[in-house]
């Protein structure tokens, strides 16, 4: 394919080049399958600002495979974009990065670090890139390169690379440096010893987190990111003078100005978990002999930050009480470890020797190194008072074992307890060989049977402290809807991820229209939950508006005069409908599938354009109407249909059992000279659509037709006259243009399909929503309630062999000693992110869920629990913060973890819309009905 390399200077500074918006579409898409096809590290990809790649999307008309349009999280968008953008000027990045101060960044602009994917910029191919400057110049260029994170190799583009703040012993000086987290430390040496102008011989670098010296960082093949360096932290630069170390300018320990002598890192003779000490990154030197007593030691700064000394913990020291420092949006960790590191069982476990169930030969595992950099971190919470512990080797390991989390954009604390809570299980899994098990249907037997040989099964291969202590077994029914065949099984849980039932209401206003021309568009407003789905909308409206059994309703959005996309799937939720758009509803024939459906556009001439250019334009105005076809064949079916639907629309003064059109009348000239015409300039029809290709139609093969119709594409540019004997070919779908002339304008009132209402118009007196409140045991039972499968979800089902949509019933069988709720607050659908900040009530003391455990074993421990942490989240997608509350079981204390700050907290002001997460742990409760202390970790068997 030629691309055209000549254009003309517009007056905005873009260059345009005789290429049309389908064609550049056409261009960049297989620019991007060439991309996508030669995926390699190293690759280079530049960041656009989205503002402008939306206006440039738009002037496309369509978002591309790549790059799907992503507006902000409360905006619904379509699949196809409508194409009435101008071109757009010059790509411009200048709102996504960093303002310069006295060109200072001019040469090096620098993104804000805030910035998310999606949201504020996207990133494109460098053979994009070019393409895109070459049509639109601009900028300025921002590539990143391509790397892989983990220890899975997956690849990522590194938009941010690691910014390290270089001090210099010498003159107090201190610089910028931006290199790649995979650079190795030859390559830092290197760049610090070019800007320094010195020997790389003469050069030591040192670790200066938190403005303190820790390890020395040898100019090794070790990259930045294995060792714990993290984004804007301190480096320091000590140069020799003639084979000794300078003197007079430097800082201790504690950043204050003394003389600079050299400083070995401090030993630790405290061993990790009464095993030998280990490094906790894992160093060269880590062998597959460290856990059977070698004396591999570890120096202090190779642990984490922050802590004053490595005794161990006792519960007399006041431990439990430290912070962790956010090392850049990782409060989302913090939160989830301060949960962990509060867990009663797990501090029991992690203060005492563990080593000999670390298990590094399991495949599913992080050969024991999740394990131990957690047990690490723990103990050192628990044993450095009050002062802040700095995670940095940790979230090196977790980004190792988990890219998504790596980097330092915010994440959910609920799905990094999960993958912690799995790690450390696989991690610590005592059962080294996993027996196989073939599993039998229930078969009619009974339910405690079958449970508990599953449950045997299931920790014969899995046995570890986190399935003693947090994990539990839930029973599963389905049910077939046709031949009834119900099919039981008994699955382990690790949490229960509750939804939020909402009590909240809206109204809606929907116009519902007839698509058979039995009725004129009427809208009705219903009353519909806040956070349901399409189907409940669908469901208000039938009643409302009496559908007959054998219609139903077809949902749409209707945007500058176009269906802007269809609500076909039920389960999509109401969030994505916003109180200022247009819906409509079309009652359809269930037998729809033996039709085609129609869907009728309707353009006007536009006669007062003063341009002479532009005379004659034709803009799309109204609502557009669905019909349906039956096995049409030519035009002329078309034509009736088109007819029929608008027939409510006819004029009382034209309505007669006459034709309406004389035989002959040119192009359907109607037979009464109409006396008054109406002068469509003084009807305001609408938006302009500059992207419609009108081609008039012939004359003389347009007899006989009632009206100017033309058969469209997917995105209406192309237009194709529908005459008498235009061949249909057949299709589920049909999309057609009617051009409205004068004759229209007096035959029918179009004020019927004129000024929608929008779903909701809220006026200044209208009463603000409460906040709704609700229960966890609410939450539990919608949880367990019994319901339909997805349609994305279909059962196997063995009776019928086909898949079928079954109903699902849960129900509790086996409760674990620590019991976590995840609250479900966000939401995620095609078009909308959503949170809830609904207020759930939840039991601090005395949560009884006696009543929906099915299992009736007497052997079964008690079903009441308390509550002693809290995953916090607050704020909005994105934006948002986690802390934890957690309780201090021994001093019988709530305390506020934010981070590095821990502050008491009242037990009363721990119930919050905030809540995320619920820790809770069982309690014993005595025969005489009395609430004891916290029951023993046991292991089942």
């Amino acid at each position: 394919m030629t691309i055209p390399d000549s254009g003309y200077m517009m007056e905005n500074g873009s260059i345009e080049l005789p290429c049309t918006p389908e064609e550049e579409a056409r261009i960049i898409q297989e620019l991007i399958s060439k991309a996508e096809s030669n995926l390699r590290e190293g690759n280079t990809y530049y960041v656009i600002s989205n503002r402008w790649f939306r206006d440039w999307q738009r002037y496309i008309g369509q978002p591309l495979s790549a790059y799907p349009f992503n507006e902000d999280a409360t905006q619904s968008q379509p699949s196809l974009l409508p194409n009435t953008a101008s071109r757009p000027g010059p790509i411009d990045n200048s709102d996504i990065i960093i303002r310069e101060i006295d060109g200072e960044n001019d040469d090096d602009p620098q993104l804000i670090i805030t910035l998310e994917e999606g949201r504020d910029y996207v990133l494109v191919a460098q053979e994009v890139w070019e393409k895109l400057s070459e049509w639109y110049k601009g900028g300025p260029a921002l590539p990143r390169k391509m790397i892989s994170v983990g220890d899975a190799k997956q690849l990522s583009v590194e938009v941010f690379p690691l910014c390290l703040n270089l001090h210099d012993t010498r003159d107090r000086s201190h610089k910028v440096i931006r290199l790649s987290k995979k650079a190795s430390l030859h390559e830092l040496y290197s760049i610090v010893c070019r800007l320094k102008g010195i020997a790389p011989e003469k050069a030591r670098i040192w670790d200066y987190f938190n403005k303190r010296k820790h390890t020395v960082l040898v100019a090794s093949d070790r990259t930045l990111e294995g060792s714990n360096l993290q984004m804007d932290q301190d480096i320091l630069l000590e140069v020799q003078a003639e084979g000794l170390l300078p003197s007079g300018f430097g800082f201790d320990s504690t950043g204050n100005d003394l003389a600079l002598v050299p400083v070995e890192p401090l030993r630790s003779s405290v061993t990790i978990a009464g095993g030998p000490t280990l490094s906790n990154g894992f160093s060269a030197g880590y062998s597959s002999n460290a856990y059977q007593g070698s004396s591999l030691s570890s120096t202090y700064g190779d642990m984490e930050d922050g802590y004053d000394s490595m005794r161990p913990a006792s519960k007399g020291e006041r431990g439990g009480l430290a912070g962790l420092q956010n090392l850049g949006n990782t409060c989302f960790m913090n939160s989830a470890i301060q949960c962990l590191v509060h867990t009663p069982p797990l501090v029991e476990y992690f203060l005492q020797d563990y080593t000999d169930e670390i298990n590094r030969q399991n495949p599913l595992g992080m050969h024991g190194e999740l394990a131990f950099a957690f047990g690490e971190l723990l103990r050192k919470l628990w044993s450095s008072g009050r002062a802040p512990v700095a995670p940095r080797a940790f979230k090196g390991k977790l980004g190792r074992f988990a890219p998504q989390f790596s980097g330092y954009n915010q994440h959910d604390s609920q799905e990094l307890l999960a993958f912690l809570l799995d790690g450390l299980h696989e991690d610590l899994n005592r059962v080294k060989q996993k027996p196989y098990f073939e599993t039998k249907d229930s078969d009619g037997r009974p339910d405690e049977e079958v449970a508990d040989e599953l449950w045997r099964y299931h920790r014969a291969r899995n046995d570890s402290v986190i399935v003693d202590t947090c994990q539990g077994q839930y029973k599963s029914t389905l049910v077939c809807p046709v031949c009834n065949k119900i099919s039981i099984t008994f699955d382990p849980f690790m949490y229960l991820s509750l939804p939020l039932p909402s009590t909240v209401t809206r109204t809606m206003t929907v116009t519902v229209f007839y698509s058979d021309g039995s009725g004129l568009p009427m809208p009705y407003t219903v009353t519909v939950l806040k956070h349901g789905c399409v189907k409940d909308l669908i469901q208000a409206l039938e009643s409302a508006c009496c559908l007959r059994t054998d219609e139903y309703l077809l949902l749409a959005e209707v945007y500058e005069h176009r269906i802007f996309r269809y609500f076909e799937n039920p389960t999509d939720v109401l969030n994505s409908i916003k109180d200022d758009e247009h819906i409509v509803a079309y009652r359809l024939p269930k037998n729809v599938a033996l039709l085609t459906r129609l869907e009728i556009s309707h353009r006007y001439q536009d006669k007062c354009i003063i341009d002479s250019s532009k005379a004659g334009e034709r803009k799309l105005f109204l609502t557009p109407l669905v019909t349906f076809l039956e096995d049409p064949r030519n035009g002329v079916d078309i034509d009736f249909s088109v007819d029929k639907v608008l027939s409510p629309l006819r004029r009382k003064a034209f309505i007669s059992p006459e034709p309406a059109f004389k035989d002959g009348a040119e192009n359907g000239s109607p037979s009464e000279k109409i006396e008054e015409p109406m002068n469509s300039c003084t009807i305001q029809f609408g938006h302009e659509d500059r992207s419609m290709e009108y081609t008039e139609p012939v004359e003389n093969s347009s007899r006989g037709m009632a009206f100017h119709l033309c058969l469209t594409d997917e995105r209406g540019t192309c237009c194709r006259p529908v005459v008498k004997d235009t061949v249909i070919q057949p299709a589920r779908m049909l999309k057609v243009m009617l051009d409205w002339t004068e004759k229209e304008y007096e035959l029918y009132d179009a004020s019927y399909l004129k000024d929608l209402p929008e779903v909701h118009k809220s006026g200044l007196t209208a009463k603000k929503t409460k906040q709704e409140a609700i229960s966890l045991f609410s939450c539990l039972e919608a949880f367990l309630k019994e319901e339909p499968l997805g349609p994305d979800d279909m059962w196997y089902c063995p009776g019928c062999k086909e898949h079928r949509q079954a109903s699902k019933k849960l129900d509790l069988w086996r409760l674990p000693d620590i019991l976590v709720f995840h609250l479900k607050r966000f939401s995620y659908s095609r078009w909308l992110k959503n949170k809830l900040d609904t207020f759930v009530n939840f039991p601090i003391h005395n949560l009884d869920l006696s009543k929906y455990v099915k299992c009736k074993d007497a052997t079964e421990s008690s079903h009441v629990y308390e509550l002693y942490a809290i995953s916090n989240h607050y704020g909005g997608l994105g934006g948002g913060h986690y802390t934890a509350y957690c309780k201090l079981i021994d001093d019988d204390r709530w305390y506020h973890f934010d981070d590095s700050h821990v502050s008491a907290a009242a037990e009363s002001d721990i119930k919050t819309s905030a809540a995320y997460v619920l820790f809770y742990r069982r309690v014993k409760v005595q025969q005489n009905g009395v609430v004891g202390g916290p029951s023993q970790c046991h292991r089942s068997s």
